[in-house]
Protein backbone atom coordinates (compact mmCIF):
# COMPACT_ATOMS: atom_id res chain seq x y z
CA UNK A 1 0.00 0.00 0.00
CA UNK A 2 1.01 3.22 -1.04
CA UNK A 3 1.79 5.94 1.88
CA UNK A 4 2.33 9.93 1.27
CA UNK A 5 5.87 9.64 1.28
CA UNK A 6 6.12 7.06 -1.19
CA UNK A 7 3.44 8.81 -3.74
CA UNK A 8 5.47 12.38 -3.25
CA UNK A 9 8.92 10.63 -3.85
CA UNK A 10 7.56 8.79 -6.70
CA UNK A 11 6.34 12.09 -8.26
CA UNK A 12 9.76 13.85 -7.40
CA UNK A 13 11.60 11.06 -9.52
CA UNK A 14 9.21 11.20 -12.15
CA UNK A 15 10.00 15.11 -12.62
CA UNK A 16 13.48 14.59 -12.54
CA UNK A 17 13.48 12.09 -14.78
CA UNK A 18 11.52 14.29 -17.18
CA UNK A 19 14.27 17.32 -16.18
CA UNK A 20 16.88 14.27 -17.41
CA UNK A 21 15.17 13.49 -20.40
CA UNK A 22 14.71 17.28 -21.50
CA UNK A 23 17.81 18.58 -20.61
CA UNK A 24 19.76 16.09 -22.22
CA UNK A 25 18.42 17.32 -25.20
CA UNK A 26 18.69 21.16 -24.40
CA UNK A 27 22.39 20.05 -23.47
CA UNK A 28 22.94 18.31 -26.69
CA UNK A 29 20.90 21.39 -28.82
CA UNK A 30 23.24 23.66 -26.94
CA UNK A 31 26.92 22.00 -27.95
CA UNK A 32 25.50 21.35 -31.68
CA UNK A 33 24.83 24.93 -32.38
CA UNK A 34 28.21 26.48 -30.59
CA UNK A 35 30.54 23.73 -31.85
CA UNK A 36 28.66 24.50 -35.92
CA UNK A 37 29.14 28.08 -34.96
CA UNK A 38 32.89 27.87 -34.09
CA UNK A 39 33.54 25.32 -37.06
CA UNK A 40 31.93 27.14 -39.84
CA UNK A 41 33.63 30.16 -38.14
CA UNK A 42 37.10 28.99 -39.32
CA UNK A 43 35.44 27.82 -42.85
CA UNK A 44 34.29 24.25 -42.39
CA UNK A 45 31.04 23.91 -43.57
CA UNK A 46 28.54 22.10 -41.51
CA UNK A 47 24.79 22.99 -42.21
CA UNK A 48 25.49 22.27 -46.57
CA UNK A 49 27.54 18.69 -45.65
CA UNK A 50 24.61 16.53 -44.63
CA UNK A 51 27.22 13.96 -43.57
CA UNK A 52 29.26 15.72 -41.21
CA UNK A 53 26.17 17.44 -39.63
CA UNK A 54 24.66 13.78 -38.88
CA UNK A 55 28.45 12.95 -37.49
CA UNK A 56 28.15 16.26 -35.25
CA UNK A 57 25.25 15.73 -33.88
CA UNK A 58 25.48 12.47 -33.17
CA UNK A 59 28.81 12.59 -31.18
CA UNK A 60 27.02 15.26 -29.37
CA UNK A 61 23.85 14.56 -28.80
CA UNK A 62 23.60 10.44 -27.48
CA UNK A 63 27.53 10.47 -27.00
CA UNK A 64 28.45 13.96 -24.94
CA UNK A 65 25.16 14.81 -23.80
CA UNK A 66 23.41 12.08 -23.24
CA UNK A 67 26.21 10.35 -21.55
CA UNK A 68 27.33 13.35 -19.64
CA UNK A 69 23.84 14.08 -18.39
CA UNK A 70 23.52 10.56 -17.44
CA UNK A 71 26.92 10.28 -15.51
CA UNK A 72 27.14 14.04 -14.14
CA UNK A 73 23.73 12.81 -12.57
CA UNK A 74 24.83 9.77 -10.96
CA UNK A 75 27.96 11.66 -9.90
CA UNK A 76 25.60 14.63 -8.27
CA UNK A 77 23.38 12.11 -6.45
CA UNK A 78 26.13 9.92 -4.99
CA UNK A 79 24.65 6.85 -6.70
CA UNK A 80 28.20 6.16 -8.62
CA UNK A 81 28.04 3.66 -11.54
CA UNK A 82 26.70 1.15 -8.58
CA UNK A 83 23.30 2.06 -9.98
CA UNK A 84 24.05 0.30 -13.18
CA UNK A 85 24.27 -2.62 -13.80
CA UNK A 86 26.80 -3.80 -16.40
CA UNK A 87 29.06 -7.08 -16.54
CA UNK A 88 30.51 -8.46 -19.53
CA UNK A 89 28.45 -10.17 -22.09
CA UNK A 90 27.20 -14.02 -21.35
CA UNK A 91 26.57 -16.69 -24.18
CA UNK A 92 22.75 -16.01 -22.37
CA UNK A 93 23.41 -12.49 -22.67
CA UNK A 94 24.08 -13.04 -26.56
CA UNK A 95 20.42 -14.79 -26.87
CA UNK A 96 18.68 -12.03 -25.25
CA UNK A 97 20.52 -9.43 -28.14
CA UNK A 98 19.57 -12.36 -30.68
CA UNK A 99 16.13 -12.05 -29.58
CA UNK A 100 15.32 -9.11 -28.86
CA UNK A 101 17.17 -7.48 -32.26
CA UNK A 102 14.57 -10.47 -33.89
CA UNK A 103 11.23 -9.23 -32.09
CA UNK A 104 12.49 -5.22 -32.71
CA UNK A 105 12.52 -6.00 -36.01
CA UNK A 106 9.36 -8.62 -36.31
CA UNK A 107 7.62 -5.38 -34.33
CA UNK A 108 8.90 -3.10 -37.47
CA UNK A 109 7.17 -5.21 -40.01
CA UNK A 110 3.84 -6.20 -38.56
CA UNK A 111 3.47 -2.98 -37.20
CA UNK A 112 4.48 -1.04 -40.69
CA UNK A 113 1.74 -3.45 -42.49
CA UNK A 114 -0.96 -2.96 -39.74
CA UNK A 115 -0.55 1.25 -40.43
CA UNK A 116 -0.65 0.31 -44.06
CA UNK A 117 -3.61 -1.21 -43.92
CA UNK A 118 -5.39 1.83 -41.91
CA UNK A 119 -3.93 3.96 -44.54
CA UNK A 120 -1.54 5.79 -42.14
CA UNK A 121 2.00 6.91 -43.08
CA UNK A 122 4.54 6.47 -40.45
CA UNK A 123 6.31 10.17 -39.42
CA UNK A 124 9.53 10.64 -40.67
CA UNK A 125 12.54 11.17 -38.45
CA UNK A 126 14.70 13.94 -39.38
CA UNK A 127 17.75 12.05 -39.39
CA UNK A 128 16.37 9.82 -42.00
CA UNK A 129 15.58 13.15 -43.87
CA UNK A 130 18.82 14.83 -43.55
CA UNK A 131 20.56 11.33 -44.46
CA UNK A 132 18.53 11.26 -48.00
CA UNK A 133 20.22 14.19 -48.77
CA UNK A 134 23.61 12.72 -49.05
CA UNK A 135 23.37 8.73 -48.91
CA UNK A 136 26.83 7.91 -47.56
CA UNK A 137 25.61 9.53 -44.19
CA UNK A 138 23.21 6.63 -43.75
CA UNK A 139 26.85 4.22 -43.84
CA UNK A 140 28.40 7.03 -41.17
CA UNK A 141 25.23 6.15 -39.17
CA UNK A 142 25.70 2.20 -38.74
CA UNK A 143 28.62 2.28 -36.79
CA UNK A 144 27.36 5.57 -34.91
CA UNK A 145 24.48 3.61 -33.83
CA UNK A 146 26.39 0.66 -32.39
CA UNK A 147 29.03 2.78 -30.47
CA UNK A 148 27.12 5.85 -29.45
CA UNK A 149 23.58 5.63 -29.91
CA UNK A 150 22.38 2.81 -28.45
CA UNK A 151 25.28 3.09 -25.78
CA UNK A 152 24.24 6.89 -25.11
CA UNK A 153 20.41 6.19 -25.17
CA UNK A 154 20.25 3.59 -23.47
CA UNK A 155 22.20 4.68 -20.76
CA UNK A 156 20.57 7.92 -20.40
CA UNK A 157 16.63 6.06 -21.00
CA UNK A 158 17.43 2.66 -19.29
CA UNK A 159 20.09 2.79 -16.46
CA UNK A 160 19.45 6.41 -15.44
CA UNK A 161 15.79 6.70 -15.77
CA UNK A 162 14.32 3.63 -15.34
CA UNK A 163 16.71 2.56 -12.58
CA UNK A 164 15.72 5.63 -10.75
CA UNK A 165 12.36 5.05 -11.80
CA UNK A 166 12.39 1.35 -10.48
CA UNK A 167 12.96 2.64 -7.00
CA UNK A 168 9.79 4.37 -6.71
CA UNK A 169 7.70 2.17 -8.69
CA UNK A 170 6.89 -1.76 -9.33
CA UNK A 171 9.21 -2.74 -12.28
CA UNK A 172 6.56 -2.90 -14.65
CA UNK A 173 5.41 0.42 -14.37
CA UNK A 174 9.38 1.87 -13.87
CA UNK A 175 9.36 0.66 -17.76
CA UNK A 176 6.42 2.39 -18.95
CA UNK A 177 6.95 5.01 -17.52
CA UNK A 178 10.24 5.46 -18.64
CA UNK A 179 9.59 4.40 -22.38
CA UNK A 180 6.57 6.58 -22.34
CA UNK A 181 9.46 9.80 -21.86
CA UNK A 182 11.82 7.77 -24.60
CA UNK A 183 9.07 7.91 -26.51
CA UNK A 184 7.30 11.65 -26.23
CA UNK A 185 10.99 13.23 -26.63
CA UNK A 186 11.14 12.12 -30.22
CA UNK A 187 8.24 14.13 -31.06
CA UNK A 188 11.15 16.96 -31.39
CA UNK A 189 13.00 15.32 -34.45
CA UNK A 190 9.45 13.90 -36.80
CA UNK A 191 8.22 15.39 -39.88
CA UNK A 192 5.10 14.12 -40.70
CA UNK A 193 0.95 14.50 -40.05
CA UNK A 194 -0.94 14.70 -36.57
CA UNK A 195 -1.67 10.88 -37.37
CA UNK A 196 1.74 9.44 -38.31
CA UNK A 197 3.75 11.54 -35.59
CA UNK A 198 1.58 9.80 -32.67
CA UNK A 199 1.78 6.57 -34.84
CA UNK A 200 5.70 6.91 -34.74
CA UNK A 201 5.63 7.79 -31.01
CA UNK A 202 3.37 4.26 -30.33
CA UNK A 203 5.85 2.58 -32.13
CA UNK A 204 8.56 3.76 -30.50
CA UNK A 205 7.15 3.41 -27.15
CA UNK A 206 6.12 -0.47 -28.06
CA UNK A 207 9.90 -0.75 -28.91
CA UNK A 208 11.26 1.03 -25.79
CA UNK A 209 8.85 -1.32 -23.42
CA UNK A 210 11.03 -4.03 -25.04
CA UNK A 211 14.58 -2.70 -24.41
CA UNK A 212 13.49 -2.00 -21.02
CA UNK A 213 12.00 -5.74 -20.40
CA UNK A 214 15.31 -7.03 -22.31
CA UNK A 215 17.30 -4.94 -19.35
CA UNK A 216 15.37 -6.35 -16.54
CA UNK A 217 15.23 -9.73 -17.71
CA UNK A 218 19.21 -9.90 -18.32
CA UNK A 219 20.33 -7.88 -15.59
CA UNK A 220 22.97 -6.21 -17.70
CA UNK A 221 22.54 -2.77 -19.73
CA UNK A 222 25.00 -3.87 -22.56
CA UNK A 223 22.37 -6.21 -23.48
CA UNK A 224 19.73 -3.48 -24.38
CA UNK A 225 22.48 -0.96 -25.59
CA UNK A 226 23.61 -3.70 -28.02
CA UNK A 227 20.13 -4.55 -28.88
CA UNK A 228 19.73 -0.99 -30.03
CA UNK A 229 22.32 0.20 -31.79
CA UNK A 230 22.04 -3.29 -34.25
CA UNK A 231 18.40 -2.51 -35.01
CA UNK A 232 19.26 1.51 -35.71
CA UNK A 233 22.48 0.35 -37.57
CA UNK A 234 19.99 -2.51 -39.44
CA UNK A 235 17.52 0.07 -40.50
CA UNK A 236 20.67 2.85 -41.29
CA UNK A 237 21.93 -0.03 -43.31
CA UNK A 238 18.46 -0.91 -45.04
CA UNK A 239 17.65 3.23 -45.81
CA UNK A 240 21.40 3.47 -47.75
CA UNK A 241 20.36 0.51 -50.09
CA UNK A 242 17.15 1.48 -50.68
CA UNK A 243 18.60 5.19 -51.57
CA UNK A 244 20.95 3.76 -54.14
CA UNK A 245 18.57 1.82 -55.73
CA UNK A 246 19.87 -1.11 -55.51
CA UNK A 247 17.00 -2.46 -53.78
Amino acid sequence: MNTPERDIKGVKTLLESGGLAIGALVVGASLLTVTIGALEGVGIGIRNHPARQLLLSTVLLQGVAFGGVALGYLWLTGRGFEMLRVRVPTLRDIGWIVGGFIVLGGLLVGISQLLGLLGIELAQNDVVSTASQEPIAFLLLVPLSILLVGPGEELLYRGVIQGSLAESFHVGRAIILASALFAAIHVFSLLGSGAGVAAYIGFVFVLATVLGATYVLSDNLLVPAAIHGLYNAAQFGLAYVQAVGLL
